[in-house]
Order: C-alpha cells, then sequence, then structure tokens
C-alpha cells in the first residue's frame, strides 16, 4: 500500500504547530486524550495466524472479531472510506475505515490523525479484492498523539549520527533496525542456554569496584560519598569470578556491562556487554573446542548457516578453525623473517623498516604484539585462534610449559577483529603477585593500562584456587558479527555520542 503522506525529512514549526492545535481542539472537547484503557487482544502476527487457514468465505460467515493497536504508518485517505497501516511490535497491519459504520464524529476524528499517531482499533477481519487481510474498523481511538512528523528518508541520512541520537525513531521507521535488536536479544538468550545446559552457574559480581583489574585499559573513576572512597566501573569481571571459583563454583558465566576509559570507534564503546565464563579443571584448549561450537551453535540459530556472510567477505564457520601462532602471522601476513622476531633489535628494525608506529621503549613480548596487530590482525578474515602470547602482555594467564616466555592464551580473530579472549588461568599465588609487581612498574613508567596490585585477590589464591580456564566473549562484536552490522553503534540502543551543541 502506497504511502503518500509523508513529510519531507526537514521538520518545520508549521507541521508541528499544526498538530498541536489538533490536539488542543481535542482537548477542549472534554476527550480523553491520552487514555491508558484499551486493551488489544491480538498483535498483527496474531492476527495473520488466525486467518491463515480461513478462506474468504469462512472470515465472511463467521466474522472474527479483533482488538489491535499500533502507529499510523501509512495512510491513504479517500472520502467516505479510508485505508490506513498501522504498526507494531510484531509488524504491520491494514485497517480499513469507513464512515457510515464508524460514525460521523470517530470518522471526523480520523480525517484529524497524522502519521505517527497510535491508535487502538477493533472490528472483523476480511480479505479485499487484492487479498490483503484487514480489519474493518468497528472502534477507532487515539491513544497517543504524534506531535512530531515522521521523517521520510531516515535511513540514508549522510549524518548517521542522527539515527544513534533518535534511536527511537530509527526504530519506529526502518524494520531491519529493528531487527538487529530482536537478535541480539535471541544472541543473549541462546547464549544463557548454551552455558546452563553445560551446568555453569550465572552470577553477578561488582560493577563498582575498590581496584580495577581483570584487563588492561583506564577505568573511569567515581566517587562513594558515604564512605569517602574513590571506585571504578569495572573494566572486567575477571577477578570477582574467579574468586568465585576459589570459593567451589567451578563453572560460572556472567552476562555483564564493562567500561574503559578508551577512544570510541566502529569497534569500541566506552560502555560494553560481554560474557566472560570460567570452567575448573579445563585448558584454552578446551575453551577452543566450547567455542566453536557456540558460535557455530549461535550461526545455525541466528543466521540459519554456517555461511555467514560479513560486509565483503562470507566467513565460513565449518569447524575446526585455523589455528595461528602470533609469530606465524606476523611472518606469513607481515613478511617478517625468523631471525627478526627473535629479539627486540630485529623487531624494532621490522618495524622502521614497514614505517609502523611502535613503542620504542617497549618490553619484546608488547612490543611483538604491537606488530602483529598492525601487520595481521585486519588480515584474519575467516575463523582464526591466534596462540603463542608473550607473557609480558598476559598478566592473569598460565605460563606455558613448554615455553616459559609465552602463556596458555587464544584469541579468536573473524572478519579481521577479535571476538574472543581466553587462557588457562594463573592459579599460583607467588607468581601472580611478581607479575602485579610487574605491572606496577609499568605504572609507574606511565602505563594507565597496567593492573594495580590487588592484594585481596593473591590471598584468594593463597586458599586455593583449582586449575581452570576463562575466556571473554564480546557480545557487542559477535552481534556485529552475526547481524553483518559494520559499525558497534548499529548494535547498541544507545550508544555514546558527544553532546550537541
Amino acid at each position: 500500500m502506497a504511502d503518500n503522506e509523508n513529510p519531507p525529512l526537514d521538520e518545520s514549526n508549521e507541521q508541528i504547530d499544526v498538530r498541536r492545535q489538533k490536539l488542543a481542539k481535542l482537548r477542549e472537547t472534554g476527550a480523553l486524550v491520552y487514555p491508558n484503557d484499551f486493551k488489544p487482544t491480538h498483535s498483527s502476527a496474531d492476527v495473520f495466524r488466525t486467518a491463515t487457514n480461513l478462506s474468504d468465505e469462512d472470515l465472511h460467515a463467521t466474522p472474527r472479531q479483533v482488538r489491535v493497536a499500533g502507529r499510523i504508518m501509512a495512510m491513504r485517505r479517500m472520502g467516505k472510506a479510508s485505508f490506513f497501516q498501522i504498526q507494531d511490535r510484531r509488524g504491520k497491519l491494514q485497517i480499513y475505515a469507513r464512515k457510515d459504520r464508524l460514525g460521523d464524529e470517530p470518522y471526523a476524528l480520523f480525517q484529524s490523525m497524522d502519521l505517527g499517531d497510535i491508535v487502538g482499533v477493533s472490528g472483523p477481519l476480511f480479505r479485499t479484492k487484492t487479498k490483503e487481510l484487514t480489519v474493518e474498523a468497528q472502534e477507532l481511538r487515539l491513544l497517543s498523539k504524534c506531535l512530531r512528523p515522521l521523517p521520510e528518508k531516515w535511513h540514508g541520512l549522510a549524518d548517521v549520527e542522527a539515527r544513534y541520537r533518535q534511536r527511537y525513531v530509527d526504530l519506529m521507521v526502518n524494520p531491519e533496525v529493528r531487527e538487529v535488536f530482536e537478535k541480539r536479544s535471541r544472541i543473549v538468550t541462546l547464549l544463557r542456554r548454551f552455558f546452563e545446559e553445560r551446568d555453569f552457574l550465572e552470577v553477578e559480581t561488582p560493577m563498582m569496584q575498590p581496584i580495577p583489574g581483570g584487563a588492561a585499559a583506564k577505568p573511569f573513576i567515581t566517587h562513594h560519598n558515604t564512605l569517602d572512597m574513590d571506585l571504578y566501573l569495572r573494566v572486567a569481571p575477571e577477578l570477582f569470578l574467579k574468586r568465585l571459583l576459589v570459593g567451589g563454583f567451578e563453572r560460572v558465566f556472567e552476562l555483564n556491562r564493562s567500561f574503559r576509559n578508551e577512544g570510541i570507534s566502529v569497534r569500541h564503546n566506552p560502555e560494553f556487554t560481554m560474557v566472560e565464563f570460567y570452567q575448573a579443571y579445563a585448558t584454552f584448549a578446551d575453551l577452543i573446542d566450547l567455542t566453536e561450537e557456540l558460535i557455530v551453535s549461535l550461526a545455525r540459530a541466528v543466521v540459519g548457516s554456517l555461511q555467514v556472510p560479513y560486509g565483503e567477505d562470507v566467513i565460513d564457520l565449518t569447524p575446526p578453525w585455523r589455528r595461528l601462532t602470533i609469530r606465524e602471522a606476523v611472518i606469513g601476513h607481515g613478511g617478517a623473517t625468523e631471525a627478526e622476531l627473535d629479539s627486540v633489535a630485529g623487531l624494532q628494525g621490522f618495524a622502521r623498516r614497514n614505517q609502523l608506529k611502535v613503542d620504542a621503549h617497549a618490553p619484546y613480548g608488547n612490543l611483538l604484539v604491537e606488530i602483529f596487530e598492525q601487520v595481521a590482525e585486519a588480515k584474519l578474515i575467516q575463523p582464526t585462534f591466534m596462540t603463542g602470547y608473550p607473557i609480558e602482555v598476559s598478566p592473569l594467564a598460565r605460563r606455558s610449559d613448554k615455553n616459559p616466555a609465552l602463556v596458555d592464551r587464544f584469541e579468536l580473530y573473524i572478519g579481521g577483529r577479535e571476538l574472543a579472549n581466553a587462557f588457562s588461568e594463573l592459579n599460583d599465588p607467588a607468581d601472580q603477585r611478581q607479575r602485579f609487581l610487574q605491572q606496577m612498574e609499568a605504572r609507574a613508567a606511565g602505563d594507565e593500562e597496567a593492573n594495580p596490585i590487588d592484594d585481596d585477590y593473591v590471598r584468594a589464591l593463597e586458599y586455593g584456587m583449582p586449575p581452570a580456564a576463562g575466556e571473554g566473549i564480546g557480545i557487542d562484536r559477535l552481534t556485529m558479527f552475526l547481524t553483518n552490522s559494520p559499525s558497534i553503534r548499529d548494535v547498541i540502543l544507545f550508544p555514546l555520542l558527544r553532546p550537541q551543541r
């Protein structure tokens, strides 16, 4: 059905004034202008299910009465009879309004309605000559007046920030945007089910912490007045979740909001969502298998295929996924030689030769990872488990038995972006305290992302934490992947933006 009454995108004060005048006239009649007593009996999807197996003759012989409500998204006025379309949480539905059926006063009210108004309708179902299922309005009520005209070309705005700032309009006029967030909700539901079916316990840990830890990130700082103490919005729930391993909860997970005082980009938002999970008597190798199983199950449920379109690529999630070490990636994707990767001087020379920006004073492990991120990360399109991480960049991970300069850790990359980070957990309290001390040295040297010492966490380890492995998966980035969304702002309902001037 054609929509021939969309206003131009640039709203005018005149249009808003006209709508407010209509509302004022309605108030003058003594009518309740924002009623809250209309109770729908059907959603649009319910209506279509009701009539699925009914012929036109069935609908005529035994009328099916429905009560529906929604926002007017299109109108076609034709004198004494008109069609309009409403949209509710489940879709769109056509309504037929006739003056001789509604009566003069209700039909006059309809004639004054605008696109965007929220209405309640009751009446029988029928099919038009073009076989479109329609409700014939016997009752029509204005439930909420839309005082601002709906935009005509909202989705194609050059300034996409307008869509993010006014997400309520974005959701209203773009069904594909609503679909993304419906899929996000389904992803979270499926994640919960996946872990619960494997005997993981869902828990909640503090979002305000006296000591920030669990990730290399700069925290947000707040202050508790009564206790007169600074607190930090958590950068990760890791250290509290591992305290629960000490306490005897052998399998735990948390769907959590975390906060990092860092830049904003297509893949970063200061407030973001993760799932973190920890399993006693497991290794990072066990979590590789579990992660494959998890993401494969999500893709089948949400996308319906293991061939997932993402940007210009099609990601093949068919297991097993590629395994690659950091060194192998820098050699294969960056063109480095084995000799260049054997020393700080060799890495610095490679960086200069390739005009890479690196910290000239960084230790070997940090330098290697910096180079990897610049020369290889964006090229990891198909699912790849990266291993061989240096101990310098992994202060909470267990040392490798084969090479104590490395840790038992992986990061998962899909579409050139990190989706998950996991490792076998460090449960030696002496080793952990020494790692914290090294982090404090890095802080003193100016690294604001280095972890401070958490004495209580070390004390917890001294009670004995079982051997375990843990992992964090970014829900926002996972949703980006499974919905083919180019920016993290497309999968966060209200992303952080600069204030409008």
